[in-house]
């Protein structure tokens, strides 16, 4: 059998990789030589089903949570992917910050503490932290390590050139291609702009994910063992792709007040990516048609989604039949067959 996979991000990779491994002549479509361009460059990689759901509907929470459970697996075979379950502590700086991530605490069914209890875990944070909460199964990767590992794997089936019309390609197709899945399927796939920062310091200032938020303001600090903490991430209905004075300073100020040791780190980078939204959110994952696949649109989850819809996707190629987890995620919810 011979599938063609258009898209080159984490989850086109992940896909071609799953149908390489069930001996299907996979080849995957990248337009972009570097591969730099997909919202997995800009990923913090944070593996959070749970803080997550604040932003999605109560069915793609088991996809999120199955997800998460083959990732500890999915990341010893693909080798050192920075691959870290220490956990996520949330914070909330202020009464008003506090009252709205108690909602999404209760949800998530975690255990309050109080600042003192959250400065125990972490010392670095802010001694105006009112209180926080705990999350031991969310883990994170270095979306970069996934891709570059991914690309190893599939090494010689990996071409480079831009898909304009499908009706090019012969045979089984997958679209992946992010924001770039509309184009090419005219599913109502859009792209939601984020801007984040990178940040280097000595290793150790973190030992946790912080998922805070800091008078109204949220903000989410990965730390990197080699001593690097990705900072990020605004959210706007934009395309563009311009670094903003604004959004800089909003996740500057939110960090710093959560953890004002960060002061003396240095900026090394700063970039903007484009989420693919869909009008609920939630991805498109399912046949279009007898040819085409659809795996797009995973918002804020590309890379935690990453294994299951690999997996799920590669059963419907080589089964035709649809797992029951993917019937809330079918193109047919937006009027499309």
């Amino acid at each position: 059998m011979r599938v063609a996979v258009v898209g080159g991000g984490i989850i086109g990779l992940a896909i071609g990789r799953e149908l390489l491994l069930h001996g299907v002549d996979v080849t995957v479509y990248d337009p972009s030589p570097e591969g730099t361009d997909g919202a997995w460059h800009v990923a913090a990689g944070m593996l959070a089903p749970g803080g997550e759901s604040a932003f999605e509907f109560p069915y793609l929470e088991p996809l999120l949570e199955a997800s998460n459970e083959l990732w500890p697996t999915y990341a010893e075979r693909l080798g050192n992917v920075g691959y870290d379950d220490a956990g996520t502590l949330s914070v909330a700086l202020t009464a008003d910050d506090l009252a709205e991530a108690r909602r999404e605490w209760a949800h998530q069914k975690l255990t309050v503490l109080t600042g003192s209890q959250a400065r125990d875990l972490e010392p670095a944070l802010s001694p105006r932290v009112r209180a926080g909460a705990f999350a031991a199964t969310e883990r994170q990767v270095d979306p970069r390590k996934v891709v570059a590992a991914l690309r190893r794997e599939l090494a010689g089936r990996i071409v480079h050139r831009h898909v304009s019309d499908l009706s090019g390609i012969e045979g089984r197709v997958v679209v992946a291609a992010g924001c770039g899945t509309a184009a090419l399927t005219g599913l109502p796939i859009r792209p939601v702009k984020g801007q984040v920062l990178r940040l280097r310091g000595e290793p150790g200032l973190l030992k946790h994910v912080i998922d805070g938020a800091a008078d109204g303001r949220h903000v989410y600090l990965v730390p990197r063992a080699d001593g690097e903490i990705v900072v990020g991430a605004t959210q706007e209905e934009r395309s563009d792709r311009a670094i903003t004075a604004g959004g800089v300073h909003d996740l500057l100020r939110a960090a710093l007040d959560l953890v004002p040791g960060l002061a003396e780190h240095e900026i090394t980078e700063w970039t903007v990516g484009h989420r693919p939204g869909t009008p609920d959110n939630a991805p498109i994952i399912g046949a279009l048609d007898d040819r085409v696949i659809v795996a797009a649109g995973h918002h804020r989850n590309g890379v935690l989604l990453a294994p299951i819809t690999a997996r799920l996707v590669a059963g419907l190629v080589l089964t035709g039949s649809a797992d029951p987890l993917l019937e809330a995620f079918s193109p047919g919810r937006f009027g499309c067959a």
